[in-house]
């Protein structure tokens, strides 16, 4: 049977697990919103950086990649690892309608908004400050959020809120 992961920010442009084919989908029911305060890969505790979450409400245009069979234990173990570092994340089974029409059903990691890593809605000046001094793990936060804002314009997603965090903190797109 085909198991099947949803990616909505750095998981589309640096999935690190093996995949046979990704496809564009949208998942309904949840949006990518900059929304986690990022103690570990963007930021430290005492100077957090912010990642993007799916949030309750709306939907979201991302990557479905189909994972084979024999990779599915692999490919959670590995996710968990990378996603689950400080369990700010609730991790679901959510449906996503391929731009092929069907509708696979994929592992999402949706924000625990009882977590208190979770940020809520930040105002613009906020997220803009928050990103431009975030250095973490994965590196600094300006090059996540310029890697996601290029990836979704290549795969022709518009997302006017990181295009606009993108030009607040001038970092040229790829």
């Amino acid at each position: 049977m085909a198991f099947w992961v949803f990616g909505y920010g750095s998981l589309m442009w640096n999935p690190g697990f093996p995949h046979l084919r990704s496809l564009q989908g949208l998942l309904r029911g949840a949006h990518r919103s900059l929304c986690v305060y990022s103690y570990v890969h963007r930021g430290t505790p005492e100077r957090p950086g912010l990642v993007f979450g799916l949030d309750r409400g709306g939907s979201c245009r991302g990557l479905a990649f189909e994972v084979a069979p024999a990779d599915r234990d692999a490919v959670i173990a590995y996710l968990r690892e990378r996603e689950q570092v400080t369990s700010v994340y609730i991790e679901a089974v959510r449906p996503v309608r391929l731009l092929t029409g069907e509708t696979v059903e994929a592992l999402t990691y949706m924000v625990d908004r009882s977590h208190p890593q979770y940020a809520g809605r930040l105002d613009h000046a906020e997220q803009v400050r928050l990103v431009r001094n975030g250095v973490g793990r994965s590196g600094a936060n300006p090059d996540y959020v310029r890697s996601t804002a290029a990836h979704l314009r290549e795969l022709g997603i518009s997302d006017h809120r990181v295009q606009a965090l993108v030009r607040e903190l001038a970092i040229p797109e790829a």
